[in-house]
């Protein structure tokens, strides 16, 4: 297809003395460069526009589902704003489009490609240009006991549970630096894992780094509009192998992208997803 491309992606490659993975969730300020103990793994990958075909794709099959449904709330300047007025129009989204019973959002990200600027702190987000998955088993958990009451916690995890995420562009379509989402069933779940420690300022989290497997199916939707949205699943209880578990997904660097493309906007919502 025309809109296909091919680009550098940029997987993990363990730290080669055995230590555990970990990166700042905050730039060096100083350099603008990541503070962590890993190197990138570039591998040339091409990336299929499923435009047009996007309903073959699904969160329970590939991990990953595409939408239409004009935003009320189109600023994404305010976060107060954000979460009084996106959040719970999002939350009827996820809930129709899934059928899950309860739908609780536990943080935000608006991502605006600033240049020469460092990504060092949360009004500071650029596109993140590493194949990644937000959440692992444990950190997933540790979600639903750090947002939810501690007594609510257990009554909730014995029934499905998912965390989702739900991103658009804003402002403009995504031409510029555009989202790459990595169909599940082309995953190695035993081999292309790197579990990462995530610092932050106060606290410590964990991710999935992704490592290189030739075998891996990449698509995405080119010129994502703001009326538009994917759901990406990020972490399922469901691990008998019947459904996606979640998907890998990176921002990556049309090499197709017309000089004067207007720099990338988005949102993503993250949200914690339970079933009766």
């Amino acid at each position: 297809m025309a809109s296909d491309t091919i680009s550098t992606l940029n997987y993990y490659l363990a730290p080669l003395d055995g230590s555990r993975p970990f990166i700042n969730i905050n730039a060096d300020s100083t350099t603008g460069k990541p503070v962590r103990n890993w190197v990138e793994d570039k591998n040339e990958m091409q990336i299929e526009d499923v435009r047009g075909k996007a309903e073959l794709y699904k969160l329970d099959n590939a991990g990953f589902q595409y939408g239409r449904e004009v935003a009320k709330h189109t600023s994404f300047l305010n976060d107060d704003e954000i979460e009084r007025e996106y959040y719970p129009e999002s939350i009827d989204l996820i809930k129709r489009v899934t059928g899950a019973t309860s739908v609780v959002i536990f943080d935000h990200t608006v991502r605006r490609r600033l240049l020469g600027e460092p990504d060092d702190s949360p009004q500071k987000r650029q596109p993140a240009p590493l194949v990644h998955v937000d959440q692992t088993t444990s950190s997933s958990i540790a979600r639903v006991y750090r947002h939810l009451p501690p007594t609510e916690a257990p009554s909730l995890l014995r029934g499905r549970f998912q965390i989702i995420n739900i991103w658009r562009p804003i402002s403009h379509a995504a031409v510029d630096w555009p989202l790459a989402l990595c169909d599940f069933r082309s995953v190695d779940v035993k081999k292309d894992l790197l579990p990462v420690a995530l610092i932050y300022p106060d606290r410590e989290g964990e991710t999935f780094g992704v490592k290189y497997n030739p075998n891996h199916q990449w698509k995405y939707m080119k010129a994502m509009t703001p009326e538009e949205f994917v759901l990406i699943k990020c972490f399922d209880s469901i691990q008998d192998g019947s459904v996606a578990r979640f998907t890998p997904h990176t921002a990556f660097q049309d090499p197709n992208t017309p000089e004067g493309t207007p720099l990338r906007e988005s949102i993503e919502l993250r949200a914690l997803v339970f079933y009766d």
